[in-house]
């Protein structure tokens, strides 16, 4: 791999050392093991501002503070994993909560930011998605000289806008209102580097989450407004987040379980959201 991008020779050599190293099993611990090792091992999306993301050589974000939180709860050290997101959730589950990647290495105890969701979760058996923290959903932000960001979106038609690749904002503002808007769309690597671009004057119209949006009115400038109004025609409702655990690491999930509302009312989850610009929204879940 060179400059974060995959390369055949990287994968190739990848593939050579799998078949002649020994795999190193794959193993997540359960809430006795982990207090014996005194390392809680955490699975963060990387890239993925607010949540988790690098500022220089830093590991920052809300999941990141979350995770050291729950750490401290439980008395024990953090360890991070930071991964690329594979082509769905089901693969990150594989890869980082019950088996581990072709290659081999060493499970992680929690991984962040898993959806809450019942149909989900049953065709994820081997995983157990327990103590939802955040309810995400969709939002707009515009600029502020040139948009007026509570019309309805098919007058944007004419503006630039920005949207992360193969999303779910990629698909409404590219296929919603008979196509209307796809020639000015434009598609970049996430939903902050929309939001980045409308906040630099590249674009004029980005849609992320809420929680992007929120956290990029916080990072300042006078570009950026949200719309306030709900986003017309569209058929995602929202959903919750919560931590994935090992089928057998039952235990360590029912301690989180109790545990994040026990953080929520002692203000330790209420602070890290704030930290970072972002509104806690209850899960729906809880």
């Amino acid at each position: 791999m060179t400059g974060g991008r995959f390369t055949r020779r990287a994968v190739l050599a990848g593939i050579g050392a799998a078949a002649v190293l020994p795999a190193v099993p794959a193993r997540a611990l359960s809430l006795e093991k982990i207090h014996a090792t005194g390392i809680l091992r955490i699975a963060v999306y990387r890239d993925f501002e607010p949540w988790a993301w690098y500022e220089g050589t830093t590991l920052r974000g809300i999941d990141v503070d979350l995770g050291a939180a729950i750490a401290q709860k439980l008395g024990v050290k953090a360890e991070f994993r930071d991964f690329l997101a594979g082509d769905d959730v089901d693969d990150d589950l594989r890869n980082m909560v019950w088996k581990g990647p072709a290659t081999g290495g060493t499970l992680s105890d929690i991984m962040m930011h898993a959806p809450f969701d019942r149909a989900f979760a049953l065709r994820n058996d081997r995983v157990v998605i327990v103590a939802p923290y955040y309810r995400e959903g969709f939002a707009l932000g515009c600029s502020r000289a040139t948009v007026d960001c509570e019309a309805p979106p098919v007058q944007f038609k004419g503006h630039h806008i920005a949207v992360e690749l193969n999303s779910i904002p990629d698909i409404y503002m590219s296929g919603s209102f008979g196509g209307a808007l796809r020639s000015d769309v434009e598609h970049v690597t996430s939903g902050m580097a929309a939001l980045d671009a409308v906040r630099a004057g590249k674009s004029e119209v980005a849609m992320a989450t809420r929680a992007q949006v929120e956290h990029a009115l916080a990072k300042g400038g006078e570009t950026l407004i949200a719309r306030k109004g709900p986003i017309p025609a569209l058929t995602s409702p929202g959903w919750d987040i919560g931590l994935a655990v090992k089928d057998d690491s039952r235990d360590l999930g029912d301690r989180l379980d109790t545990l994040i509302p026990e953080m929520v009312a002692d203000k330790t989850i209420p602070a890290i959201f704030e930290r970072y610009g972002v509104t806690l929204r209850a899960p729906l879940a809880s």
